[in-house]
Protein backbone atom coordinates (compact mmCIF):
# COMPACT_ATOMS: atom_id res chain seq x y z
CA UNK A 1 0.00 0.00 0.00
CA UNK A 2 1.70 3.11 -1.10
CA UNK A 3 0.00 5.93 0.46
CA UNK A 4 2.66 8.17 2.72
CA UNK A 5 2.41 7.70 5.81
CA UNK A 6 5.77 9.83 6.84
CA UNK A 7 4.34 13.45 6.66
CA UNK A 8 1.43 15.13 8.25
CA UNK A 9 -0.67 14.35 5.05
CA UNK A 10 0.10 10.74 5.82
CA UNK A 11 -2.05 10.76 8.77
CA UNK A 12 -4.63 12.74 7.49
CA UNK A 13 -5.06 9.91 5.22
CA UNK A 14 -4.97 7.68 8.10
CA UNK A 15 -7.55 9.38 10.19
CA UNK A 16 -9.99 9.33 6.97
CA UNK A 17 -9.55 5.49 6.43
CA UNK A 18 -10.30 4.94 10.19
CA UNK A 19 -13.55 7.03 9.55
CA UNK A 20 -14.29 5.09 6.84
CA UNK A 21 -13.65 2.12 8.14
CA UNK A 22 -16.00 2.77 11.22
CA UNK A 23 -18.75 3.89 8.65
CA UNK A 24 -18.65 1.05 6.90
CA UNK A 25 -18.91 -1.52 10.21
CA UNK A 26 -21.74 0.66 11.19
CA UNK A 27 -23.95 2.23 8.46
CA UNK A 28 -26.25 0.50 6.36
CA UNK A 29 -28.55 3.27 4.68
CA UNK A 30 -31.30 2.53 7.33
CA UNK A 31 -32.93 4.45 9.70
CA UNK A 32 -31.49 5.09 13.27
CA UNK A 33 -32.85 7.08 16.26
CA UNK A 34 -31.27 10.04 15.05
CA UNK A 35 -30.93 10.54 11.71
CA UNK A 36 -33.63 9.41 9.01
CA UNK A 37 -32.49 6.72 6.20
CA UNK A 38 -32.00 9.54 3.65
CA UNK A 39 -29.60 11.90 6.15
CA UNK A 40 -27.92 8.09 6.61
CA UNK A 41 -27.40 6.86 2.39
CA UNK A 42 -26.40 10.63 1.48
CA UNK A 43 -24.10 10.42 4.59
CA UNK A 44 -22.72 7.18 3.44
CA UNK A 45 -22.60 8.06 -0.41
CA UNK A 46 -20.24 10.78 0.30
CA UNK A 47 -17.98 8.74 2.14
CA UNK A 48 -17.81 6.08 -0.46
CA UNK A 49 -17.41 8.46 -3.62
CA UNK A 50 -14.49 10.37 -1.39
CA UNK A 51 -12.41 7.05 -0.07
CA UNK A 52 -12.89 5.56 -3.69
CA UNK A 53 -11.53 8.19 -5.64
CA UNK A 54 -9.15 9.69 -3.19
CA UNK A 55 -7.55 6.02 -1.68
CA UNK A 56 -8.52 3.42 -3.93
CA UNK A 57 -6.41 0.80 -2.42
CA UNK A 58 -7.33 1.78 1.06
CA UNK A 59 -11.41 1.18 -0.23
CA UNK A 60 -11.01 -1.82 -1.82
CA UNK A 61 -8.48 -3.20 1.61
CA UNK A 62 -11.75 -2.46 3.15
CA UNK A 63 -13.45 -5.71 1.76
CA UNK A 64 -10.72 -7.90 3.75
CA UNK A 65 -12.22 -6.07 7.04
CA UNK A 66 -15.09 -6.80 9.09
CA UNK A 67 -17.31 -4.61 7.11
CA UNK A 68 -21.22 -5.36 6.86
CA UNK A 69 -22.71 -6.67 3.91
CA UNK A 70 -24.21 -3.74 2.56
CA UNK A 71 -21.20 -1.82 2.52
CA UNK A 72 -19.47 -4.31 0.94
CA UNK A 73 -22.14 -4.63 -1.78
CA UNK A 74 -21.38 -0.91 -2.21
CA UNK A 75 -17.40 -0.98 -2.57
CA UNK A 76 -17.67 -3.98 -5.37
CA UNK A 77 -19.74 -2.00 -7.15
CA UNK A 78 -17.96 1.03 -7.02
CA UNK A 79 -14.62 -0.49 -8.22
CA UNK A 80 -16.54 -2.93 -10.62
CA UNK A 81 -18.22 0.16 -12.15
CA UNK A 82 -15.26 2.64 -12.18
CA UNK A 83 -12.07 0.15 -13.21
CA UNK A 84 -10.93 2.70 -15.76
CA UNK A 85 -9.55 4.26 -12.76
CA UNK A 86 -7.30 1.42 -11.38
CA UNK A 87 -4.09 -0.13 -13.23
CA UNK A 88 -3.68 -3.41 -14.22
CA UNK A 89 -1.61 -4.53 -10.64
CA UNK A 90 -4.87 -3.33 -8.64
CA UNK A 91 -7.57 -4.72 -10.69
CA UNK A 92 -5.49 -8.27 -9.97
CA UNK A 93 -5.55 -7.16 -5.83
CA UNK A 94 -9.22 -5.78 -6.73
CA UNK A 95 -10.06 -9.10 -8.35
CA UNK A 96 -8.88 -11.51 -5.65
CA UNK A 97 -10.67 -9.11 -3.35
CA UNK A 98 -13.90 -8.93 -4.69
CA UNK A 99 -13.88 -12.88 -5.36
CA UNK A 100 -13.45 -13.58 -1.41
CA UNK A 101 -15.39 -11.16 -0.44
CA UNK A 102 -18.81 -12.59 -2.71
CA UNK A 103 -18.11 -15.89 -1.76
CA UNK A 104 -19.22 -15.09 2.04
CA UNK A 105 -21.96 -12.80 1.34
CA UNK A 106 -25.40 -14.39 1.42
CA UNK A 107 -26.74 -15.45 -1.74
CA UNK A 108 -29.59 -12.90 -2.18
CA UNK A 109 -26.90 -9.39 -1.57
CA UNK A 110 -25.07 -11.27 -4.63
CA UNK A 111 -28.28 -11.45 -6.79
CA UNK A 112 -29.58 -8.16 -6.37
CA UNK A 113 -25.63 -6.66 -7.11
CA UNK A 114 -26.04 -8.07 -10.40
CA UNK A 115 -29.28 -6.50 -10.71
CA UNK A 116 -27.80 -3.71 -10.08
CA UNK A 117 -24.71 -3.62 -12.46
CA UNK A 118 -27.00 -4.61 -15.15
CA UNK A 119 -28.88 -2.05 -14.85
CA UNK A 120 -25.93 0.61 -14.18
CA UNK A 121 -24.40 -0.88 -17.98
CA UNK A 122 -21.22 -2.03 -16.25
CA UNK A 123 -20.22 -5.43 -18.66
CA UNK A 124 -16.44 -4.94 -18.62
CA UNK A 125 -15.01 -8.24 -19.02
CA UNK A 126 -13.56 -8.31 -15.48
CA UNK A 127 -17.15 -7.83 -14.43
CA UNK A 128 -18.51 -10.56 -16.74
CA UNK A 129 -15.73 -13.30 -15.42
CA UNK A 130 -16.50 -12.15 -11.99
CA UNK A 131 -20.01 -13.37 -12.42
CA UNK A 132 -19.15 -16.28 -14.61
CA UNK A 133 -16.82 -17.47 -11.67
CA UNK A 134 -19.10 -16.86 -8.68
CA UNK A 135 -22.16 -18.70 -10.64
CA UNK A 136 -19.85 -21.40 -11.47
CA UNK A 137 -19.40 -21.80 -7.70
CA UNK A 138 -22.65 -22.26 -6.62
CA UNK A 139 -23.44 -25.74 -5.44
CA UNK A 140 -26.55 -26.45 -6.68
CA UNK A 141 -28.09 -23.86 -9.60
CA UNK A 142 -31.30 -25.49 -9.92
CA UNK A 143 -31.93 -24.61 -5.96
CA UNK A 144 -30.95 -21.02 -6.88
CA UNK A 145 -33.03 -20.95 -10.43
CA UNK A 146 -36.45 -21.58 -7.75
CA UNK A 147 -35.09 -19.47 -4.37
CA UNK A 148 -33.46 -16.81 -6.95
CA UNK A 149 -35.54 -17.15 -10.01
CA UNK A 150 -35.33 -13.51 -10.87
CA UNK A 151 -31.38 -12.79 -9.82
CA UNK A 152 -30.19 -15.91 -11.59
CA UNK A 153 -32.20 -15.04 -15.07
CA UNK A 154 -30.65 -11.82 -14.63
CA UNK A 155 -27.04 -12.94 -14.62
CA UNK A 156 -27.05 -15.26 -17.10
CA UNK A 157 -28.43 -12.72 -19.39
CA UNK A 158 -25.53 -10.05 -18.72
CA UNK A 159 -22.72 -12.27 -18.62
CA UNK A 160 -24.94 -14.65 -21.48
CA UNK A 161 -24.33 -17.58 -19.80
CA UNK A 162 -25.58 -20.84 -21.78
CA UNK A 163 -26.54 -23.61 -19.11
CA UNK A 164 -25.53 -27.19 -20.42
CA UNK A 165 -22.40 -26.37 -21.71
CA UNK A 166 -19.11 -28.03 -20.34
CA UNK A 167 -17.97 -25.71 -17.48
CA UNK A 168 -21.12 -23.74 -16.91
CA UNK A 169 -23.02 -23.88 -14.00
CA UNK A 170 -24.79 -27.34 -12.96
CA UNK A 171 -24.09 -28.78 -16.98
CA UNK A 172 -27.91 -28.72 -17.14
CA UNK A 173 -29.88 -28.13 -19.68
CA UNK A 174 -32.88 -28.34 -17.80
CA UNK A 175 -32.02 -24.96 -15.84
CA UNK A 176 -31.91 -23.31 -18.67
CA UNK A 177 -35.27 -24.08 -19.70
CA UNK A 178 -36.34 -23.63 -16.33
CA UNK A 179 -35.15 -20.00 -16.11
CA UNK A 180 -36.16 -18.89 -20.02
CA UNK A 181 -38.36 -21.99 -21.14
CA UNK A 182 -40.79 -22.67 -18.06
CA UNK A 183 -43.71 -24.35 -20.25
CA UNK A 184 -41.09 -26.68 -22.08
CA UNK A 185 -40.53 -29.23 -20.40
CA UNK A 186 -43.76 -31.75 -19.20
CA UNK A 187 -41.57 -32.71 -16.22
CA UNK A 188 -37.83 -32.22 -15.07
CA UNK A 189 -35.72 -34.63 -13.08
CA UNK A 190 -34.36 -32.26 -11.07
CA UNK A 191 -36.83 -33.04 -7.41
CA UNK A 192 -36.81 -28.64 -6.98
CA UNK A 193 -37.52 -27.92 -10.15
CA UNK A 194 -40.23 -30.58 -10.65
CA UNK A 195 -41.89 -29.46 -6.95
CA UNK A 196 -42.04 -26.48 -8.07
CA UNK A 197 -43.75 -26.91 -11.48
CA UNK A 198 -46.30 -29.45 -9.63
CA UNK A 199 -46.74 -26.88 -7.03
CA UNK A 200 -48.88 -24.57 -9.15
CA UNK A 201 -51.41 -26.94 -8.60
CA UNK A 202 -50.44 -29.68 -6.41
CA UNK A 203 -50.91 -28.40 -2.73
CA UNK A 204 -48.49 -31.39 -1.47
CA UNK A 205 -45.83 -30.25 -3.70
CA UNK A 206 -45.36 -26.88 -1.88
CA UNK A 207 -43.74 -28.21 1.33
CA UNK A 208 -40.92 -29.29 -1.10
CA UNK A 209 -39.97 -26.02 -2.04
CA UNK A 210 -37.04 -23.73 0.31
CA UNK A 211 -39.58 -21.72 3.03
CA UNK A 212 -39.38 -18.38 1.44
CA UNK A 213 -40.70 -20.09 -1.91
CA UNK A 214 -43.42 -21.99 -0.37
CA UNK A 215 -44.45 -18.70 1.31
CA UNK A 216 -46.07 -17.65 -2.03
CA UNK A 217 -47.50 -20.26 -2.69
CA UNK A 218 -49.09 -20.84 0.48
CA UNK A 219 -50.88 -17.35 0.46
CA UNK A 220 -52.08 -17.55 -2.97
CA UNK A 221 -53.79 -20.71 -1.83
CA UNK A 222 -54.67 -19.22 0.84
CA UNK A 223 -53.59 -21.68 2.90
CA UNK A 224 -53.45 -20.75 7.14
CA UNK A 225 -50.29 -18.90 8.06
CA UNK A 226 -50.07 -21.37 11.66
CA UNK A 227 -50.75 -24.19 9.70
CA UNK A 228 -48.09 -23.77 7.08
CA UNK A 229 -45.15 -22.51 9.58
CA UNK A 230 -45.93 -26.05 11.18
CA UNK A 231 -45.56 -28.26 7.98
CA UNK A 232 -42.59 -26.18 6.66
CA UNK A 233 -40.48 -26.66 10.23
CA UNK A 234 -38.53 -29.24 8.56
CA UNK A 235 -37.22 -26.80 5.63
CA UNK A 236 -36.62 -24.26 7.24
CA UNK A 237 -33.18 -23.01 7.90
CA UNK A 238 -32.04 -22.19 11.96
CA UNK A 239 -32.97 -18.76 11.49
CA UNK A 240 -36.52 -19.22 9.58
CA UNK A 241 -37.06 -21.21 12.76
CA UNK A 242 -36.34 -18.67 14.88
CA UNK A 243 -37.81 -16.16 13.02
CA UNK A 244 -41.07 -17.47 13.32
CA UNK A 245 -41.31 -19.01 15.84
CA UNK A 246 -42.97 -15.63 17.54
CA UNK A 247 -45.77 -16.28 15.10
CA UNK A 248 -46.28 -19.72 16.66
CA UNK A 249 -46.24 -18.80 20.11
CA UNK A 250 -47.09 -14.79 21.58
CA UNK A 251 -45.42 -12.69 24.21
CA UNK A 252 -44.41 -14.80 27.15
CA UNK A 253 -45.41 -18.00 26.38
CA UNK A 254 -43.47 -18.44 23.19
CA UNK A 255 -41.56 -21.55 23.74
CA UNK A 256 -37.45 -22.16 23.18
CA UNK A 257 -37.41 -23.73 19.92
CA UNK A 258 -36.62 -27.27 20.74
CA UNK A 259 -35.28 -28.21 17.14
CA UNK A 260 -32.48 -25.76 17.11
CA UNK A 261 -29.54 -25.22 19.07
CA UNK A 262 -29.01 -21.84 20.47
CA UNK A 263 -25.00 -22.45 21.58
CA UNK A 264 -24.28 -22.48 18.10
CA UNK A 265 -25.92 -19.69 17.07
CA UNK A 266 -23.14 -16.37 16.53
CA UNK A 267 -23.57 -14.33 19.75
CA UNK A 268 -25.19 -11.14 18.55
CA UNK A 269 -27.87 -12.82 17.09
CA UNK A 270 -28.26 -14.67 19.90
CA UNK A 271 -28.65 -11.40 22.09
CA UNK A 272 -31.88 -10.29 19.16
CA UNK A 273 -33.19 -13.35 20.01
CA UNK A 274 -33.09 -12.89 23.69
CA UNK A 275 -33.85 -9.30 23.47
CA UNK A 276 -37.30 -10.14 21.60
CA UNK A 277 -38.47 -12.70 24.00
CA UNK A 278 -41.03 -11.00 26.60
CA UNK A 279 -39.22 -10.95 30.50
CA UNK A 280 -41.17 -13.42 31.59
CA UNK A 281 -39.72 -15.76 29.12
CA UNK A 282 -36.33 -14.65 29.67
CA UNK A 283 -36.85 -15.40 33.65
CA UNK A 284 -38.45 -19.02 32.66
CA UNK A 285 -35.63 -20.13 30.77
CA UNK A 286 -32.63 -18.07 32.01
CA UNK A 287 -30.61 -21.22 33.09
CA UNK A 288 -30.56 -22.18 28.94
CA UNK A 289 -30.21 -18.49 27.67
CA UNK A 290 -27.53 -18.17 29.48
CA UNK A 291 -25.92 -21.14 29.42
CA UNK A 292 -26.39 -19.84 25.72
CA UNK A 293 -24.71 -16.61 25.86
CA UNK A 294 -21.66 -17.97 27.96
CA UNK A 295 -21.17 -20.71 25.23
CA UNK A 296 -21.39 -18.45 22.22
CA UNK A 297 -19.51 -15.99 23.61
CA UNK A 298 -16.51 -18.41 24.73
CA UNK A 299 -16.96 -19.66 20.77
CA UNK A 300 -15.89 -15.87 20.09
CA UNK A 301 -13.03 -15.11 22.56
CA UNK A 302 -11.10 -17.69 20.89
CA UNK A 303 -7.46 -17.78 22.42
CA UNK A 304 -8.15 -14.81 24.25
CA UNK A 305 -10.87 -15.91 26.62
CA UNK A 306 -9.19 -14.81 29.94
CA UNK A 307 -6.28 -12.82 28.54
CA UNK A 308 -7.77 -9.25 29.31
CA UNK A 309 -6.93 -8.54 32.90
CA UNK A 310 -9.21 -6.61 35.10
CA UNK A 311 -11.92 -5.20 32.84
CA UNK A 312 -14.46 -2.72 33.38
CA UNK A 313 -17.67 -1.95 31.08
CA UNK A 314 -19.80 0.69 30.90
CA UNK A 315 -22.54 -0.62 28.66
CA UNK A 316 -25.77 1.64 27.26
CA UNK A 317 -29.39 0.60 27.92
CA UNK A 318 -30.50 4.24 27.72
CA UNK A 319 -33.67 4.96 25.57
CA UNK A 320 -31.74 5.41 22.16
CA UNK A 321 -30.67 1.77 22.32
CA UNK A 322 -33.95 0.84 21.03
CA UNK A 323 -32.61 1.03 17.78
CA UNK A 324 -34.85 2.15 14.53
CA UNK A 325 -38.24 0.56 13.00
CA UNK A 326 -35.33 -1.00 10.72
CA UNK A 327 -32.79 -1.98 13.44
CA UNK A 328 -34.82 -2.48 16.52
CA UNK A 329 -33.17 -3.11 19.62
CA UNK A 330 -29.84 -3.97 17.59
CA UNK A 331 -27.29 -1.22 19.78
CA UNK A 332 -28.86 -2.67 23.21
CA UNK A 333 -28.22 -6.07 21.48
CA UNK A 334 -24.56 -5.49 20.45
CA UNK A 335 -24.42 -3.88 24.50
CA UNK A 336 -25.68 -7.56 25.70
CA UNK A 337 -23.17 -9.45 23.48
CA UNK A 338 -20.44 -7.39 24.35
CA UNK A 339 -20.97 -7.86 28.15
CA UNK A 340 -20.78 -11.82 28.04
CA UNK A 341 -17.99 -11.55 25.18
CA UNK A 342 -15.86 -9.23 27.57
CA UNK A 343 -16.99 -11.66 30.66
CA UNK A 344 -14.71 -14.36 28.74
CA UNK A 345 -12.38 -12.26 27.89
CA UNK A 346 -11.99 -11.16 31.42
CA UNK A 347 -10.15 -14.28 34.12
CA UNK A 348 -12.90 -15.59 36.33
CA UNK A 349 -14.00 -12.83 38.72
CA UNK A 350 -11.79 -10.01 37.02
CA UNK A 351 -14.84 -8.39 35.28
CA UNK A 352 -16.99 -5.29 36.43
CA UNK A 353 -20.34 -4.54 34.16
CA UNK A 354 -22.11 -1.13 34.91
CA UNK A 355 -25.20 -0.48 32.93
CA UNK A 356 -26.37 2.96 32.71
CA UNK A 357 -29.83 2.21 33.98
CA UNK A 358 -28.58 0.88 36.84
CA UNK A 359 -29.33 -2.61 35.96
CA UNK A 360 -27.94 -5.71 37.14
CA UNK A 361 -29.79 -8.48 35.43
CA UNK A 362 -27.85 -8.34 32.25
CA UNK A 363 -30.74 -10.88 30.99
CA UNK A 364 -33.85 -8.53 31.44
CA UNK A 365 -32.27 -5.37 29.96
CA UNK A 366 -34.38 -2.96 28.54
CA UNK A 367 -34.09 0.36 26.97
CA UNK A 368 -35.38 3.05 29.02
CA UNK A 369 -33.92 6.06 30.30
CA UNK A 370 -31.24 9.10 29.60
CA UNK A 371 -27.29 8.04 28.96
CA UNK A 372 -25.41 9.34 32.42
CA UNK A 373 -22.50 7.32 30.59
CA UNK A 374 -20.13 9.81 33.09
CA UNK A 375 -21.33 8.77 36.18
CA UNK A 376 -20.87 4.97 34.89
CA UNK A 377 -17.14 5.84 33.42
CA UNK A 378 -16.30 7.36 37.31
CA UNK A 379 -17.77 4.08 38.92
CA UNK A 380 -15.65 1.79 36.48
CA UNK A 381 -12.40 3.80 36.82
CA UNK A 382 -12.73 3.86 41.04
CA UNK A 383 -11.72 0.46 40.58
CA UNK A 384 -8.57 0.51 38.28
CA UNK A 385 -9.18 -1.69 36.09
CA UNK A 386 -6.48 -3.14 33.52
CA UNK A 387 -9.18 -2.98 30.39
CA UNK A 388 -12.62 -0.35 30.57
CA UNK A 389 -14.40 -1.00 27.59
CA UNK A 390 -17.51 1.44 26.49
CA UNK A 391 -20.36 0.21 24.43
CA UNK A 392 -22.58 3.32 23.47
CA UNK A 393 -23.93 5.40 20.89
CA UNK A 394 -21.88 8.53 22.89
CA UNK A 395 -25.08 10.44 23.28
CA UNK A 396 -24.03 11.12 26.94
CA UNK A 397 -26.92 13.47 28.22
CA UNK A 398 -27.13 12.98 32.17
CA UNK A 399 -25.45 15.98 32.01
CA UNK A 400 -24.35 16.41 28.53
CA UNK A 401 -20.26 16.11 27.77
CA UNK A 402 -19.71 14.28 31.21
CA UNK A 403 -18.19 11.40 30.12
CA UNK A 404 -15.95 13.18 27.82
CA UNK A 405 -14.87 15.33 30.60
CA UNK A 406 -14.16 12.57 32.92
CA UNK A 407 -11.63 10.94 30.43
CA UNK A 408 -10.17 13.78 29.73
CA UNK A 409 -9.28 14.49 33.26
CA UNK A 410 -8.49 11.08 33.86
CA UNK A 411 -5.98 10.56 30.69
CA UNK A 412 -3.91 13.78 31.16
CA UNK A 413 -4.06 14.20 35.00
CA UNK A 414 -4.65 10.85 36.78
CA UNK A 415 -3.61 8.10 34.26
CA UNK A 416 -1.20 9.55 32.05
CA UNK A 417 0.72 6.64 31.83
CA UNK A 418 -2.07 4.78 30.68
CA UNK A 419 -2.17 2.27 32.92
CA UNK A 420 -5.71 1.93 32.17
CA UNK A 421 -6.37 0.92 28.30
CA UNK A 422 -10.00 2.78 27.23
CA UNK A 423 -12.31 2.60 24.29
CA UNK A 424 -15.06 3.06 23.14
CA UNK A 425 -17.38 1.07 20.81
CA UNK A 426 -19.96 2.56 18.90
CA UNK A 427 -23.30 0.41 17.32
CA UNK A 428 -24.30 3.60 15.58
CA UNK A 429 -23.29 5.53 12.73
CA UNK A 430 -23.82 9.53 13.03
CA UNK A 431 -25.01 10.76 9.95
CA UNK A 432 -24.24 14.64 10.68
CA UNK A 433 -20.60 13.55 11.72
CA UNK A 434 -19.77 11.31 9.12
CA UNK A 435 -18.45 9.18 11.41
CA UNK A 436 -19.35 7.04 14.89
CA UNK A 437 -19.51 9.79 17.59
CA UNK A 438 -17.15 9.46 19.74
CA UNK A 439 -16.65 10.64 23.77
CA UNK A 440 -13.38 12.26 23.83
CA UNK A 441 -10.72 13.20 21.53
CA UNK A 442 -8.32 11.58 24.02
CA UNK A 443 -10.03 7.99 23.93
CA UNK A 444 -10.15 5.73 20.61
CA UNK A 445 -13.42 4.73 19.12
CA UNK A 446 -14.28 2.02 16.52
CA UNK A 447 -17.20 1.55 15.15
CA UNK A 448 -18.87 -2.05 15.89
CA UNK A 449 -22.00 -4.03 14.15
CA UNK A 450 -21.43 -7.30 16.18
CA UNK A 451 -19.49 -8.32 19.10
CA UNK A 452 -17.74 -10.69 18.04
CA UNK A 453 -15.42 -8.33 16.86
CA UNK A 454 -14.80 -6.55 19.64
CA UNK A 455 -10.77 -8.13 20.09
CA UNK A 456 -10.47 -7.20 16.30
CA UNK A 457 -11.89 -3.96 16.62
CA UNK A 458 -9.65 -2.89 20.25
CA UNK A 459 -6.91 -3.22 17.41
CA UNK A 460 -8.00 -1.02 15.23
CA UNK A 461 -9.13 1.70 17.89
CA UNK A 462 -5.78 1.60 18.68
CA UNK A 463 -4.30 3.42 15.57
CA UNK A 464 -6.96 6.36 16.22
CA UNK A 465 -4.77 6.94 19.41
CA UNK A 466 -1.79 8.09 17.30
CA UNK A 467 0.87 6.09 19.02
CA UNK A 468 1.21 2.95 16.54
CA UNK A 469 1.59 5.91 13.84
CA UNK A 470 0.02 5.37 10.38
CA UNK A 471 2.52 3.13 8.84
CA UNK A 472 1.39 0.37 11.42
CA UNK A 473 -2.33 0.81 9.72
CA UNK A 474 -1.13 0.57 6.44
CA UNK A 475 1.10 -2.83 7.30
CA UNK A 476 -2.02 -4.08 9.87
CA UNK A 477 -4.63 -3.19 6.11
CA UNK A 478 -1.65 -5.32 3.79
CA UNK A 479 -1.99 -7.92 6.43
CA UNK A 480 -5.28 -7.97 6.35
CA UNK A 481 -5.82 -8.68 3.12
CA UNK A 482 -3.18 -11.21 2.41
CA UNK A 483 -5.06 -13.02 4.92
CA UNK A 484 -8.21 -12.53 3.25
CA UNK A 485 -7.34 -13.88 0.13
CA UNK A 486 -5.39 -16.76 0.93
CA UNK A 487 -8.33 -18.01 3.25
CA UNK A 488 -10.48 -17.68 0.40
CA UNK A 489 -8.73 -20.40 -1.54
CA UNK A 490 -10.36 -19.42 -4.99
CA UNK A 491 -8.98 -17.31 -7.91
CA UNK A 492 -10.40 -14.45 -9.56
CA UNK A 493 -9.71 -12.34 -12.54
CA UNK A 494 -7.64 -9.91 -13.09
Amino acid sequence: MTTSTGTDAGLVAAEDVLLFVNAAITATGQREFRSTAYQQQLSLGFLHEYVRVNYRRVYAAALALDINDHNAVRIVRGLLEHAADAGAEEKRTEGRLIAARLAKLPPQRVYRLFRELRAAKVNNRRTRAIMRDWLAARPDPAHDAVKYRSGLKTAARHVHLRFGESGEPGGSVETGDFLFRPGHRPRYRHQLLDAWRRAHYEQGAVEELPFTVAEGFAARRGVKREVFLERMVPRMTRLERLRTLGQRGAGDDVRLPADVDLTVMPLTRLALYVLSLGFEARRRHREELTRALRTAARRAAGPHAGSWGRVAAVLDDSYSSSGSGEKRRRPLAVALACHFLLEALAPPGAYRPLWTSGRTDPLLVRPWGPTPLGTRVLDALEHGPDRLVIVSDGWDNAPPGLAGEVLRVWRTRLDPDRRTAVVHVNPVYDADGFDVRRLSPSVPTAGVRDAEDLPALVEIAGFAEGRTGAAALYAYLDRQVARFVSDDGTGAPS
